[in-house]
């Protein structure tokens, strides 16, 4: 009985991640949930304890979802920054069609609330965080293999890489123009890949 409720309390938040994800935390009601998740609110406040509460678990869910894709893209890749190029790719142009929202939901978050929820808005930038490390080991993996340079400072790299990802999110939404998104992440990955000493562009070679 213990598994088959934390596999529905599971599914659960899954569905509503999606729904959070698309509408954003104040566009979505309690009647949506209702409807969506198909609890009613007396339920949802019973396991959650409140909107906020469910909304806090769909965070965590989605950057766990964000890191499981990570690693798999890791164990695919032959070397690191393939995989990274290969996560890049997926959230970036692969799910422009699927994904319920362009843009990132912990980024999506941020932008939406104001201190009056300001827990929430630590709980997306300790997420944000997460993942970042996580792009800063597969850095690290790929200077230790040779793959970049071991001059460059993997931690500024991962706040670069993931900079940039949040940029190219929110380009590809308002552009539709595939062949400038796959321009750009190669001048992503070419910078990535400079020595510590030369930050030349591919554009300012030619």
């Amino acid at each position: 009985m213990a598994k088959t409720a934390r596999y529905e309390r599971q599914e659960i938040v899954q569905r509503a991640t999606h729904l959070f994800w698309s509408k954003g935390f104040h566009a979505t009601s309690m009647r949506n949930l209702q409807d969506f998740i198909d609890m009613r609110p007396g339920s949802i406040y019973a396991s959650f304890g409140s909107k906020e509460g469910l909304f806090r678990e769909t965070l965590r869910c989605y950057a766990d979802a964000s890191l499981a894709r990570l690693s798999a893209c890791a164990e695919a890749a032959p070397s690191p920054l393939a995989a990274l190029r290969h996560f890049v790719q997926l959230v970036v142009v692969d799910d422009q069609e699927s994904a319920p929202s362009d843009l990132c939901m912990l980024v999506k978050t941020i932008a939406e609330l104001t201190e009056d929820n300001a827990e929430l808005i630590a709980d997306a930038r300790l997420l944000l965080k997460e993942i970042e490390n996580a792009f800063m080991q597969l850095l690290v993996q790929a200077q230790n293999d040779g793959e970049l340079d071991a001059g460059r400072d993997p931690r500024r790299l991962a706040r670069f890489l993931q900079m940039q990802l949040m940029g190219l999110r929110t380009y590809a939404r308002a552009n539709d123009n595939d062949d400038a998104i796959h321009e750009m992440i190669d001048e992503l990955f070419f910078c990535l890949q400079q020595p510590a000493e030369e930050k030349e562009s591919p554009r300012q070679k030619r």
